[in-house]
């Protein structure tokens, strides 16, 4: 199981001044090496799609690589001294991100969608850096100890668990401050705990209205974070629009606006793990839509569903829940609201109608109940099969580990 911890950094000015230098040497060499691929792409593709049959044919040029231009990078440190101060493995990560950045354009991701040009990183846009590679004992005494940085202070809310090892480290700048991630991994936790309850199963609908309704009728209201702050952030995007650009009000503006952006996002973020933890709290099992969001946020409800999180809280929601050995199982969303959760009869329904009246059944119940017990009656189909897949995995792993 791989998990993701992160703590707010204590540094002190010379360790902040140090950490912004990082970036910015880092941001001049991202977009140095997207030029190159740029220029590459520019002089090596045809504008047009026919040529006659006989033509002049360039020489084409040899295509930048990530292997190639990483292995500029020892030139780079003997023309430029100063990015000796860059730990190597920090410095390898930038033709890597180039190199995805410029893959998922030409060629698209591992679905085959194709997604927008990458674009050069302007000042302040390049926020992280990652060790490749990081050992146990620099993490000690609430000290992180970074290469070419030196030992920084953090604040350490929740220890690390037991049997996890730290593998990645990445340090990024926010508005509120300097933060690591530190990637741990333990392959010794099960993926399903052996004494799951398979009836202690809930099916929620989530929504605008209320946050989301259980399969036992439970609510719990829509907290609405962006819509109750949008008094203060527009009256913050006025300030920095009269600043002049460029100017030292401006960027004081531009920052005193990001903190408030992101403290939306961290009491959101709050809400989300703490609602988590009272669902994993009380069932093994729990059953969520598999919803497409991406369409969702194309409609005018875009900023409702935007301050919902529903896709945060569920990657929240299936982390904890695989850390917990319990388990969450997506269904097909299709046909949830208007099936009868007691005779299945089909009863269409406006969005506004939030009321499910069946007239065959005579059942007469909240819209969003009746869609939470058909998203738990359909869950307890494939539930059996998922913890069966996961059993089988767990016998077999053993059965290898004797050989």
């Amino acid at each position: 199981m791989r998990l993701a911890y992160q703590y707010k950094l204590r540094p002190t000015k010379e360790q902040s001044d140090k950490i912004d230098k990082i970036l910015e040497m880092l941001r001049w060499q991202y977009n140095y090496m997207l030029a190159q691929r740029f220029n590459w792409w520019e002089q090596n593709r045809c504008s047009i799609n026919a040529c006659p049959l006989i033509c002049h044919l360039p020489e084409l040029k040899n295509r930048p690589t990530y292997y190639n231009q990483k292995q500029s990078l020892v030139q780079l440190k003997i023309d430029r001294p100063w990015y000796k101060e860059i730990h190597s493995q920090v410095l390898q990560e930038v033709p890597k991100r180039v190199e995805l950045a410029f893959d998922r354009w030409i060629k698209g991701d591992s679905k085959g969608k194709r997604l927008g040009k990458p674009r050069f990183k302007g000042k302040n846009q390049y926020k992280t850096f990652t060790y490749a590679q990081f050992k146990q004992y620099h993490f000690v005494n609430n000290k992180v100890n970074l290469s070419k940085i030196g030992d920084v202070k953090v604040i350490v809310h929740r220890p690390i668990p037991d049997g996890f090892t730290i593998k990645t480290v990445s340090i990024t700048q926010k508005a509120s401050g300097y933060f690591v991630t530190l990637s741990v991994e333990d392959k010794s936790v099960p993926t399903i705990k052996p004494d799951i309850k398979r009836g202690n199963i809930v099916g929620i609908d989530v929504g605008l209205i209320d946050f989301f309704v259980t399969s036992d009728d439970e609510s719990v209201p829509a907290p609405k974070y962006l819509r109750k702050a949008e008094y203060k952030l527009k009256s913050a995007q006025r300030k920095v629009s009269r600043r002049k650009k460029g100017s030292k009000g401006r960027l004081k503006a531009i920052k005193q606006l990001a903190k408030k952006h992101n403290k939306v996002a961290d009491t959101r973020k709050d809400f989300h793990h703490k609602t988590a933890n009272q669902l994993l709290s009380k069932y093994d099992i729990i059953a969520v839509e598999k919803l497409n969001i991406k369409g969702m946020i194309k409609s005018r409800l875009a900023k409702s569903v935007h301050d919902a999180g529903w896709g945060n809280f569920k990657t929240i929601l299936t982390s904890k829940a695989e850390r917990a050995g319990q388990l969450v199982a997506e269904v097909k969303p299709h046909g949830t609201s208007t099936e009868c959760s007691r005779c299945g009869h089909k009863v269409k329904k406006l969005l506004g109608q939030r009321q499910h009246n069946c007239s065959k059944c005579n059942l007469s119940i909240g819209r969003d109940l009746n869609a939470a017990i058909n998203i738990k009656n359909r869950a307890e189909v494939l539930v059996k099969d998922l913890i069966l897949a996961a059993e089988f995995e767990e016998d077999r792993g053993a059965q290898l580990s004797l050989f």
